[in-house]
């Protein structure tokens, strides 16, 4: 994985699989930030482990999507209400103006947010039977422990959608599907059902606004943070390539098999060629020049039918 880069104005604290934490570089140590700066790299990951090379332009892309979903999310009307992120100005004024706090190095692929407290749930919502939920419906008829009907298919659309936890893992370590009584007992009742129905809720909005542009949401997951009001926030990225499965609406209805009916418009072209070149030992191998042309080609679709 390459090195963060340095960026005047900011001190790098994190990297994840992804994507790179900064805080400001005259804050002191230990103390809280009240602003920090995401930076979405081109690394792309699969069966959590980053691999090589990169896809090129995916931190723009992703963060372009990103910007485009919070902020249709933030605003209410016919109903539903508007989403509060994590997101702040871009720019602080001072006594020659306005001062950019995004670098160029990384314009287009950052945003800067402000500081949450993050709740160590994943919140999954799976509106098909897919992945590792079909894996486990095979077996046992349900999805996360939660019964499904009798005779679903791969790709199938689920009766209603269902909100399928994960606890988040320390990094290196997997992420734990676990049951919403689970969630309960981790962060209390009250706030396993704010964050169940937030992210029902978006998914809902987001899966009707892909549907209107010929898209199916198939599955997403969402993170969340309180502020200090104490007010429930969406944070991190939100209904991208990476932290969604997109597939094109008319293929799934008119295909005849799973793969025909689930046409992606995420990073399942490169799970597919890993699963199938891969034993899950070791190293992965290089990702060939046309599995990533093939995926940066299907971010940039993605983006183009949502936001056209």
């Amino acid at each position: 994985m390459s090195s963060p880069l340095d960026l005047p104005g900011w001190r790098h604290v994190y990297s994840g699989k992804v994507r790179d934490l900064y805080v400001p570089d005259d804050l002191e140590p230990d103390a809280p930030a009240e602003r920090m700066l995401v930076v979405a790299s081109d690394r792309v990951s699969a069966f959590d482990h980053v691999l090589e090379p990169g896809i090129p332009d995916k931190g723009v892309l992703l963060t372009t999507l990103s910007l485009w979903w919070f902020d249709r999310l933030a605003v209410g009307g016919d109903g539903a209400r508007g989403i509060p992120n994590h997101l702040v100005a871009d720019h602080v004024l001072g006594a020659d103006g306005p001062r950019e706090l995004i670098p160029d190095a990384v314009s287009g692929r950052a945003m800067v947010v402000k500081a949450l407290e993050m709740q160590p749930i994943e919140c999954v919502v799976r509106g098909y039977l897919t992945g590792s939920g079909w894996a486990e419906y095979k077996m046992d008829g349900t999805v996360c422990g939660i019964p499904l009907p009798a005779g679903l298919a791969n790709g199938d659309r689920l009766p209603e959608p269902i909100f399928t936890p994960a606890f988040k893992a320390p990094m290196g370590e997997h992420d734990e599907n676990i049951s919403f009584e689970r969630t309960v007992e981790i962060v209390g009742a009250e706030t396993a059902a704010e964050l169940r129905d937030l992210s029902l809720e978006i998914y809902t909005r987001a899966a009707r606004i892909g549907e209107e542009r010929g898209l199916i949401l198939a599955d997403t997951k969402f993170e969340f943070g309180r502020d200090e009001q104490g007010v429930m926030t969406l944070a991190d990225e939100v209904l991208t390539s990476d932290s969604s499965r997109y597939w094109d609406a008319e293929a799934w209805r008119t295909g005849t098999t799973p793969a025909a009916r689930m046409a992606s418009f995420d990073k399942q072209i490169v799970r597919d060629w890993l699963a199938a070149n891969w034993d899950k030992t070791g190293t992965p191998p290089e990702l060939p020049a046309e599995i990533v042309a093939q995926t940066a080609a299907r971010y940039r679709e993605l983006l183009s039918r949502l936001t056209s």
